[in-house]
């Protein structure tokens, strides 16, 4: 019998479901396991080549009659952000966010369950309970962040931190080239902060601030109206079968 070590992944493939991004569609993942003393370096390593991170799981998508998903990474260094995102940051000069150790907490949960309830009714993560949601944090063999984003308080100005209300959530995880995206939500009766949009403009500046060359954002599906946010932010590469490309416009 072949004996493989602990640090060599193993792939598998999911069997088909429906698509949640196209209607009509089916998607398959493969995926492997991020465990051991080379997890990290793994992370990087299948980052690059397109491959998203949920806990201790690395997947792609590996459909058989679809090419749609296309990874996607803001080039930080010529990224100049458009008049509509020069507002947003105006609009939340009220909002200071912060990255921290990657601990799950009920007011996090709060947050995060009325995301759900509001935009995600339907979706795979609907019935997460704060178990689920303390894994999903915690749950990580690579350097892994949470930033949260809170309302100013009275001696931020002195303190350079926010400690009002928290407002948004993203888990990030740190790689050798970039800050890659896992998941973000935010509080949904601040929709019209646009902090969606928020937290990806300050992981670019972020990065910027770490001398990181990318800001990986997942999977954008043209199409998809859920991913249309993502092909805004530019200049950008995008993981195509002769490698990243770059795309200006």
């Amino acid at each position: 019998m072949t004996q493989h070590p602990r640090d060599t992944p193993q792939f598998y493939l999911t069997a088909p479901s429906p698509c949640p991004y196209l209607a009509g569609q089916e998607e398959r993942k493969v995926f492997t396991h991020l465990v051991g003393g080379r997890a990290g370096e793994l992370n990087d390593l299948l980052t690059h080549g397109g491959f998203r991170r949920s806990q201790s799981i690395a997947y792609r998508p590996a459909c058989e009659t679809c090419r749609a998903c296309v990874s996607v990474r803001v080039v930080v260094e010529d990224f100049r952000p458009s008049r509509n995102m020069r507002r947003i940051s105006e609009r939340n000069s009220d909002v200071i966010g912060e990255m921290l150790r990657a601990m799950p907490t009920s007011e996090q949960y709060s947050v995060f369950r009325a995301y759900l309830d509001a935009r995600h009714r339907d979706g795979g993560m609907a019935d997460m309970t704060v178990l689920d949601y303390a894994m999903m944090i915690e749950d990580s063999h690579v350097d892994t962040r949470l930033i949260e984003y809170r309302l100013r308080g009275p001696d931020s100005g002195f303190t350079g931190r926010g400690t009002g209300r928290l407002l948004a959530m993203a888990l990030t995880d740190v790689l050798s080239d970039g800050l890659s995206m896992v998941y973000s939500f935010f509080d949904p009766e601040a929709g019209d902060r646009s902090l969606g949009t928020l937290m990806i403009l300050d992981h670019i500046a972020r990065a910027w601030k770490m001398g990181l060359a990318y800001v990986y954002l997942g999977y954008w599906v043209p199409g998809s109206r859920k991913m249309d946010y993502k092909a805004r932010f530019l200049p950008q590469e995008r993981l195509m079968p002769s490698g990243w490309t770059r795309v200006e416009t």
